[in-house]
């Protein structure tokens, strides 16, 4: 028995070392039957909490609907979208995978694909009840990134970034919950963030920029850039809202903007 446990905690070991490439490692795999809807379009992926089947079917959709408003109106708080850097053309994502190194928290990358359901964040206000769902985001309000499929927050923190040695950015919480360094401002130049215009992400904690400058993952994520906080703005922190389901206020609504 002995010599089993130890010959299996070597191989673990072993297998657990050629997983990690360049700062990351893999999360276990799990072996379990596909449900169905694994099978809708491809979108879900492995994390410790799948999408809910009603809300992918919602994105389905609503996909080709949400693509053809772009550039009209407001991005609003309750908003399911996602976010494309505009100098290297990557989405922002993440993904049950963790850093092999600094907070050794959940990666956020960025993709080039616009397929991915990975890449899909729900906009939240920084505080509970400072973003009544429906109403549009203001240029300056303090906003929550909640990653969809697993429920983590957009996040950093003083920890080194593993390839440009910038600030770290990770995902962090369990069920949209964490602290308050998952809280950034929306910086833009009118009332409001409009689809149209590109804007930029500082954190209200560490003042740095969500930022891409190119940098590339190997395995597991190969190919995947590199997203980090910089110190101050530039053309690596500029981002667009993209694919997604945009919520409107309802007609009832008293907080609702008639001008908009």
């Amino acid at each position: 028995m002995g010599k089993r446990a130890s010959s299996d905690t070597g191989r673990s070991l072993a297998a657990a070392a050629g997983a990690v490439g360049r700062g990351l490692e893999a999360a276990p795999r799990r072996k379990r039957p596909r449900t169905w809807w694994e099978w809708a379009g491809g979108m879900w992926r492995p994390g410790p909490r799948p999408m809910p089947p009603v809300l992918l079917l919602l994105l389905l959709a609503a996909g080709t609907e949400a693509g053809a408003e772009l550039g009209t109106g407001a991005v609003t708080c309750g908003s399911v979208l996602k976010l494309l850097n505009t100098r290297h053309g990557v989405r922002l994502h993440s993904h049950d995978v963790k850093y092999g190194s600094g907070s050794g928290q959940q990666s956020v990358t960025g993709v080039e694909g616009s397929e991915d359901a990975n890449s899909y964040w729900r906009i939240r206000g920084g505080a509970e009840g400072e973003c009544p769902r429906g109403v549009p985001v203001r240029c300056g309000q303090a906003v929550r990134l909640t990653h969809v499929n697993t429920g983590k927050n957009l996040h950093t923190h003083h920890f080194p970034s593993p390839l440009s040695n910038n600030q770290e950015v990770s995902a962090f919480g369990d069920s949209g919950e964490g602290d308050q360094l998952d809280v950034w401002l929306v910086q833009c130049s009118g009332a409001y963030w409009d689809r149209e215009e590109a804007v930029r992400f500082q954190h209200a904690g560490t003042h740095v920029y969500l930022s891409v400058t190119g940098e590339q993952y190997g395995h597991p994520i190969r190919g995947q850039r590199e997203v980090h906080g910089m110190p101050s703005p530039n053309q690596h922190n500029s981002w667009k809202a993209m694919e997604g389901v945009f919520i409107k206020p309802s007609p009832t609504d008293s907080s609702r903007h008639d001008e908009l």
